[in-house]
């Protein structure tokens, strides 16, 4: 069979359909968007079908309508089309957003000469090779200039990917998520989006007077400028996938209350699971520090909300400290116990001892160290909502290798809907060292027939 190909053929850039603004200005981040480990970028996929019996289907091809609709947002959201630099007037090397005028955002247009089909609709393993060239893969330099850059890729059945690269100090997830939503909006018709951008960072997400820490926060986060995040030394890292159906999950989670007399999500008793298999097949030496990473949604947390329409990054990253000795040895409960209980310390309070941390604490190198384990759950971002007018995508999946410092992340991800019918269970998207893959796959098949004893 022919190798599957993604042929680029024109790059375009797309500028606001309206002058947004006269003058250039410079913008600041908050200290939630320049944590330095959200100094990547962040990379993901939404595959589109292009069926005919689609009501309302645009006339137009997904190229022309998509990049018509962020013209139409970029006037709202003319940030996507400013440039990160270093701030000049202090000496902590903070990012912040330059503003100027008659600036756009990079669009690749590229085609497959096979259909989605024959790629399952990217919803298995597909190709690490094929998958990574329907997504764009900036530079540092590039990215800074350019912190969003889209690819619009076509298949030969009509079906389409949208793939983005985004700088992650300039949004988290839900503000993609939100700025895309009014792309969508937009590509169906609508004469303005349904939540206006609010910016306001240090504002709404500034220090204290004066900054104060009031929690533990060195406890995880330490302080070394010889050892910036992502800095790890490993071996090469695979991405392997895992499917979970629903009665390994409920079994996983009864004999862990059975054990505990603990009702845990399936983020927390899923999580320890993975977390120990990886922390076992890695062979990490017993008494070395491991951590488990997540990020938890403040939006509503702090006093007061942050507005519906603040787009900026708005979680704050959680760690769970433990020997590996602990994580493979002590029952899948305790540390399943530890992940819930970690989730208690969040606060306004905690939030804004975070950001004091990081003002006070920024110029010193603010790392996570290693041995992270990252965990993220995409299921319920609402991807689906984000409808160009052929219906929301069918397949969302990330591409991205660093997360939370950690080098080795952990997606929780939807099934494709490609096929209707209800979906039994989700899957994982795991980066792991290929070394340990044999192991952690052992280790993560006794998901299928677990018994009291080995928890």
């Amino acid at each position: 069979m022919e190798k599957m190909q993604v042929k680029i053929q024109e790059t375009a850039v797309i500028y606001p359909s309206s002058a947004p603004f006269t003058d250039d200005h410079v913008l600041q981040l908050s200290h939630l968007d320049t944590d330095r480990n959200l100094q990547v970028t962040f990379r993901y996929l939404r595959v589109y079908l292009n069926s005919d019996d689609h009501e309302n289907k645009p006339n137009s091809t997904p190229f022309q309508v998509i990049t018509s609709a962020l013209s139409a947002a970029l006037v709202r959201y003319y940030y996507f089309a400013g440039s990160l630099r270093r701030r000049s007037s202090s000496d902590d090397n903070r990012l912040e957003l330059y503003c100027e005028a008659g600036k756009g955002v990079p669009v690749i247009r590229a085609e497959v000469d096979f259909p989605l089909s024959s790629v399952n609709y990217l919803d298995d393993d597909p190709d690490e090779e094929f998958v990574e060239g329907l997504v764009p893969d900036p530079t540092l330099d590039e990215v800074m200039a350019h912190p969003m850059t889209l690819q619009l890729t076509m298949f030969s059945c009509g079906g389409f990917v949208l793939g983005a690269a985004l700088h992650h100090s300039l949004c988290d997830g839900l503000g993609a998520t939100l700025f895309f939503n009014a792309m969508a909006e937009l590509a169906r018709g609508a004469n303005q989006i349904p939540v206006e951008p609010v910016w306001d960072r240090m504002k709404l997400l500034g220090t204290r007077n004066p900054p104060r820490i009031e929690f533990p926060i060195q406890e995880f986060l330490s302080l070394d400028r010889d050892f910036p995040p992502y800095s790890e030394k490993t071996g090469r890292v695979v991405r392997v996938f895992f499917p979970v159906k629903d009665d390994w999950l409920d079994r996983l989670k009864g004999i862990l209350f059975d054990q505990s007399s603990l009702k845990f999500t399936a983020f927390e008793a899923l999580g320890a699971f993975i977390w120990r298999a990886r922390v076992k097949a890695s062979k990490i030496p017993s008494n070395e520090t491991v951590k488990f990473a997540y990020s938890i949604n403040v939006r509503k947390i702090v006093k007061p909300p942050l507005p519906a329409g603040y787009w900026g990054n708005g979680c704050v990253p959680m760690y769970v400290v433990a020997t590996a000795g602990d994580v493979v040895e002590q029952p899948i409960w305790k540390t399943a116990e530890l992940i819930k209980k970690s989730k208690y310390n969040v606060s306004d309070e905690y939030v804004r001892s975070f950001i004091d941390f990081q003002e006070l604490n920024y110029d010193k190198g603010i790392t996570a160290g290693t041995n992270i384990s990252g965990f993220t759950d995409w299921r319920h971002l609402g991807h689906s909502t984000v409808d160009f007018g052929w219906g929301g995508p069918v397949t969302v999946f990330p591409l991205s290798r660093n997360l939370l410092g950690s080098v080795e992340p952990c997606f929780f991800l939807p099934y494709s809907s490609v096929n209707q019918g209800p979906k039994d269970g989700f899957k994982l998207s795991v980066y792991l060292q290929e070394h340990a893959v044999g192991g952690f796959k052992e280790e993560m098949n006794r998901l299928k027939f677990l018994e009291r004893a080995c928890l």
